[in-house]
């Protein structure tokens, strides 16, 4: 089975358990998802499927929207509500937090920051996950990236939870926004509930439940994205026999696409994708990745 499918993710489970159930419900063996999901969050998981996991380079640098809830008072060495309390605890009732103070300590979260990933994350350090690192008590030592808080807003406080709404270019973490929000208010502070709502261009209105999948039983490729649609910035073109069959040698095609654009999709009908070609110079393309061969 060769697709796009969107995954609306439960909590508890990690990335990797969401790609076998997948397989074992499509039967499907080549799967990968786009952009790991924490185990405590829910949402959205785009994962391509047979041959289309050679398309996972070009999205690569797609943004992503959450909403959540920030819960003030303690931190925890996960920065997430999953972790062991780290540091100080404070009451909720001893707080005097109000959401003018919450707003103001959020606003200089927003647009190009450095951002220190968490310690237990799947960050490598000498090829070895950080995570695996931090649960065996070895140092930790990981390097600020800079990335870029497009939108960030605190929406609401409820005696010592916040709920927000965040959208995150990629390599972004919202727990370490929750953590290092808490250290700017000086009382602490974890990331307690975490939904993607949004990954590139896909969102929950496409996504399938795990349970929703497996009822469609032998026609699970309904569930699978129009491929037209996917990477909306390549305008798609069909090629004919001639051109296919050049293409799927590696051969330099010709190809009836007059726009600047500098890659391009090349279907053999409406939705068989053929690859991705780069422009040579005017209507010329040099195969990047070829879907059949």
């Amino acid at each position: 089975m060769n697709g796009l499918l969107v995954i609306d993710k439960s909590g508890g489970m990690t990335s990797h358990d969401v790609v076998s159930r997948v397989r074992r419900i499509t039967g499907e063996k080549s799967v990968g998802h786009l952009g790991t999901l924490d185990p405590m969050a829910t949402g959205v998981l785009p994962l391509l499927l047979g041959k289309y996991t050679r398309l996972a380079q070009f999205f690569s640098t797609a943004e992503k929207t959450y909403a959540g809830t920030i819960r003030f008072g303690f931190a925890t060495d996960t920065y997430d509500f999953e972790g062991q309390v780290a540091g100080l605890v404070t009451n909720a009732a001893d707080l005097y937090l109000t959401l003018d103070q919450v707003r103001a300590a959020a606003a200089p979260f927003r647009g190009e920051i450095d951002q220190m990933p968490p310690a237990f994350s799947a960050k490598k350090i000498n090829g070895q996950p950080a995570y695996k690192l931090a649960r065996e008590g070895k140092p930790v030592e990981l390097k600020t990236k800079t990335i870029c808080i497009h939108h960030f807003s605190i929406d609401a406080l409820v005696t010592d939870t916040a709920t927000f709404q965040i959208t995150v270019s990629a390599g972004g973490y919202v727990r370490s926004v929750a953590h290092e929000l808490g250290q700017a208010l000086g009382c602490g502070a974890h990331l307690s509930s975490l939904r993607r709502t949004r990954a590139g261009v896909f969102d929950l209105s496409q996504a399938w439940t795990l349970a929703a999948l497996m009822e469609l039983g032998l026609d699970t490729e309904r569930a699978l994205l129009h491929p037209r649609t996917l990477l909306p910035e390549m305008p798609s073109v069909t090629a004919d026999a001639t051109a296919l069959g050049r293409m799927r040698n590696g051969a330099q095609v010709n190809l009836a696409e007059f726009t600047d654009a500098a890659t391009v999709k090349i279907f053999a009908g409406q939705k068989d994708l053929a690859g991705i070609g780069k422009r040579v110079a005017g209507t010329l393309f040099q195969p990047m990745v070829v879907m059949n061969g």
